[in-house]
């Protein structure tokens, strides 16, 4: 076999044209799928494959047979997500929500419980070493992770030996611009990572990377009959959380902005209706934060967690910037429960009157 990126071949014979990863390649007529994994040297718990459009579970990898016209995707985890190279300015509001009742200090996404309501991610951080000294500052106990193709000519090193063993691992479909690439992709997450968790992203417009919000309901209804955990990416629409709740998504995930701009929450009060409107739903706000600050106002509104990763990655000390997000999501969370005073267009002293010496 021939790799064209990597300008390396392996003795073959009979050989047969198939397209691995979009490029084309010459196999030995009839060789095993195990096989090819084995050549390109590819760790097969790291991995998943799909065949013709079919996701193979890795006991059926001996013995499927490469044929000729195959198509054979191979893909593996990455960093994080899309990314937005422009930055605009910060711009928030601080308007509360009203006071909540005291709730136990752990929130549940389908059968899974978690005590930190910051989510974080694994992409844009300049090394290794920095991912995971912020990753244990944030004490956060779920990061999100892209699934992208495998390189074939192995020139990267897979970042999951770098995650602690206890951080629950959400792959995410960033990067699929219609409903059945997402499904594809969530499809190939579930075999690599034998997890049902998956962040569902469509994206809908290539500058902003707003979410296409039909889409992403589509492939909600169709992964979910396939026992999937979805959480979906949206539009902050509280018609569309409804259809997306009714769908049998067990949270869902607005945005706060758009993703990686760190303009922080640019429409607070509809995050506030959607708390009021579905006092019962999980809501994790997602995409926008900038800094701690951002992320205390989400939770004041009434998020019950905040996904973030460019905010983190991006600051001049990412593990610093995680504890002040871990603190911020603490200290909104407590905000939201003892309930902001109201406010007022004049002055309210706040030392009695009687008394005053004149």
């Amino acid at each position: 076999m021939r790799n064209a990126s990597s300008n390396t071949s392996i003795e073959v014979s009979a050989a047969l044209q198939v397209q691995i990863n979009g490029e084309r390649e010459e196999v030995s007529d009839g060789l095993p799928l195990s096989e090819l994994i084995t050549r390109l040297k590819l760790r097969s718990d790291q991995i998943a494959v799909e065949l013709n459009h079919e996701v193979l579970r890795r006991s059926a990898w001996e013995s499927t047979k490469l044929q000729s016209g195959d198509r054979v995707e191979i893909v593996h985890f990455v960093g994080g997500g899309l990314q937005l190279g422009s930055r605009g300015p910060r711009e928030y509001n601080s308007i509360m929500s009203t006071a909540a009742p005291a709730q136990s200090e752990s929130f549940r996404i389908g059968n899974r419980t978690f005590t930190s309501r910051l989510i974080i991610g694994t992409g844009k951080y300049r090394s290794f070493a920095e991912m995971k000294a912020a990753h244990d500052a944030s004490g956060a106990q779920m990061v999100t992770v892209a699934v992208r193709r495998v390189p074939l000519d192995r020139s990267s090193e897979s970042f999951l030996d770098y995650l602690n063993p206890s951080l629950q691992i959400l792959p995410n479909t960033a990067g699929c611009y219609t409903a059945d690439e997402a499904i594809r992709t969530a499809r190939l997450a579930r075999e690599a990572l034998q997890t049902d968790l998956i962040k569902l992203e469509v994206i809908g417009d290539q500058t902003t990377l707003f979410p296409d919000n039909e889409q992403t309901l589509e492939a909600t209804r169709i992964l979910v009959k396939e026992n999937f955990v979805v959480l979906p990416y949206f539009t902050d629409d509280l018609i569309m959380a409804k259809k997306l709740l009714d769908a049998g998504c067990p949270a869902v995930m607005p945005l706060a902005a758009p993703i990686g701009s760190g303009l922080g929450i640019q429409n607070p009060a509809n995050l506030r209706i959607m708390r009021e409107q579905l006092p019962d739903a999980t809501i994790i706000v997602d995409a926008g934060v900038g800094t701690a600050s951002d992320a205390a106002i989400a939770m004041e509104l009434g998020a019950d967690a905040v996904l973030m990763n460019t905010a983190i990655a991006e600051a001049r000390d990412p593990a610093r910037m995680a504890q002040a997000m871990k603190l911020a999501i603490e200290a909104g969370r407590l905000a939201y429960q003892a309930g902001r005073m109201s406010k007022r267009l004049y002055a309210s002293a706040s030392s009695p009157i009687t008394g005053v010496v004149r």
